[in-house]
């Protein structure tokens, strides 16, 4: 927990409580459904805690700022960026029922009012959202063509609206259709582990 608090040192009483219960509620959940993979389970807060609260790195939401997390898996980056904004609105989604099941089970335990979970394929989603987050489910153009039409038009942050992706590696090939409208945000500047040195933030304004 101490690599939370190293990055985000003004967390509340609560966050901070939030936080250091989503060990114990990942262990329990991934000996009966493997959500994570059993080696990164030990390295839950690196690995899948702050690589998600890098996108608060880059903006902070503003009150009642609604996010969709498509392909959530086990609640990422979802649930860590809910107890980070507990003001903005959290639509999580997963096509595969168990995944949602164990999402479910841990906001709830955490007592997260601003969550709301579905098992649903991104393209059949109805509604719109200011922000669209995922931790590469798949290539960057196949995730654009899912959430492209769920972005409302009108901004109110400081980022205008758009997806925000993260993901690794060199992203040379699968970004040169979006290269004059994209921005890529290395994480290695936000956090000194070793863990992030290729990992990035995809921002594309819709």
């Amino acid at each position: 927990m101490y690599i939370i608090q190293k990055y985000f040192p003004d967390l509340t009483e609560e966050q901070n409580r939030q936080f250091i219960l989503l060990q114990s509620l990942y262990e329990e959940w991934n000996n009966k459904i493997n959500v994570i993979s059993r080696k990164d389970i030990d390295q839950l807060y690196e690995r899948h805690v702050l690589h998600s609260l890098a996108i608060a790195k880059i903006i902070r939401f503003k009150n009642k700022t609604s996010i969709l997390d498509v392909g959530t898996g086990g609640g990422f980056p979802g649930i860590p960026l809910a107890i980070l904004f507990p003001e903005c609105s959290f639509h999580l989604v997963d096509s595969i029922e168990k995944k949602i099941n164990v999402v479910q089970e841990i906001y709830l335990a955490l007592n997260l009012r601003n969550i709301t979970s579905e098992q649903i394929r991104a393209e059949k989603i109805k509604n719109q959202y200011d922000f669209i987050v995922s931790r590469a489910v798949t290539a960057f153009p196949a995730f654009y063509n899912w959430v492209r039409t769920k972005v409302k038009h009108e901004s109110k942050n400081e980022l205008k609206n758009g997806i925000l992706y993260l993901k690794g590696g060199d992203l040379n090939k699968e970004l040169k259709d979006f290269k004059s409208r994209i921005k890529t945000f290395e994480i290695s500047k936000f956090y000194s582990e070793s863990f992030f040195e290729t990992k990035k933030i995809i921002y594309l304004p819709i």
